[in-house]
């Protein structure tokens, strides 16, 4: 697979726009944009079956060899990592490492909530009023999205926030603010890739995708619900968390294994008021990148 120049991000900690190196966007452009990929992608690359092998040759010993290329060529910094990168017997081991502590520093404002994880995100005050999701024209369905119909009455206009985690990025996924989580729901559905070359025309993958739903009860936020939505060769969803047992704001939740992959976090309405910096870009269509625990919004 080759990498070229991708899709255009704002950096938050630059203060620039960016392009993102995606990993294999050669080949996601021929199979989301021509026929023969197509085909293929229905045949083979949205199912369970070939993100398990892709996730089995990424667990496996000889895959510790792509380790510190991968590291070298997207520039992943080392100093972040909580052990050196010989230290993983597998690529799979060191794709969902853990980070120092201070490497993500929580934002310590009661009243602020905080991006569940790295990544590029999108956010929208209001999910249900907008259609601007990676391309004009395009409206999210909760109803497809949820499953549920008490959920999606609950939800109807209140704002939401995507996070989409590239392979080169950390992946773990954490809670946004403090809280008791509810069980997790699974709902089964087929892996097609979460990259923007996939969804400027597919957004009805999010919500064909395999997800997972967890509500978190907070005392601030209200009712916040938090999506894992699986993708192409991601190996699975794990969650790490205990239900019912307190967490703290930036708790972690669980994490991801091998691929790129995607968290959705869905406030009530009225909750709260999403970063002015987050709005502005994904008002242009263009996404916002920032780290877990940086500031997402705040209470209203």
């Amino acid at each position: 697979m080759s990498e070229q120049q991708g899709p255009e991000f704002y950096n938050r900690y630059t203060g620039r726009i960016e392009h993102e190196s995606v990993y294999g966007e050669a080949w996601l452009d021929w199979a989301y944009n021509s026929r023969l990929g197509q085909l293929t992608v229905e045949l083979a690359a949205k199912r369970l079956w070939f993100s398990r092998w892709y996730g089995w040759r990424m667990s496996r010993r000889s895959s510790a060899k792509k380790i510190v290329p991968f590291i070298q060529k997207y520039g992943l910094d080392i100093a972040e990592m909580q052990l050196p990168p010989d230290h993983f017997a597998t690529f799979n081991d060191f794709f969902y490492r853990r980070l120092k502590p201070e490497a993500r520093p929580i934002d310590a404002d009661p009243d602020t909530v905080v991006f569940p994880a790295d990544g590029r995100h999108l956010g929208f005050a209001n999910v249900t009023a907008t259609d601007q999701f990676y391309a004009k024209g395009q409206r999210m369905s909760l109803a497809k999205l949820l499953d549920d119909p008490v959920l999606v009455q609950r939800y109807t206009g209140g704002a939401l926030v995507i996070s989409r985690l590239c392979p080169v990025d950390y992946h773990r996924f954490h809670y946004p603010a403090e809280g008791v989580p509810g069980d997790t729901r699974l709902i089964n559905g087929d892996l097609y890739s979460v990259n923007p070359v996939c969804l400027r025309s597919k957004l009805w993958a999010l919500w064909e995708n395999k997800r997972a739903v967890t509500s978190l009860h907070t005392e601030r936020f209200g009712q916040v619900l938090c999506l894992e939505i699986g993708a192409t060769c991601v190996g699975s969803i794990n969650q790490t968390h205990v239900p019912g047992q307190y967490t703290p704001k930036g708790g972690e939740k669980g994490y991801f294994a091998f691929g790129g992959s995607m968290c959705m976090t869905l406030f009530e309405p009225g909750a709260v008021t999403l970063a002015d910096d987050l709005l502005e870009h994904s008002a242009a269509g263009r996404e916002f990148y920032a780290h877990m625990g940086d500031v997402l919004g705040r209470a209203n």
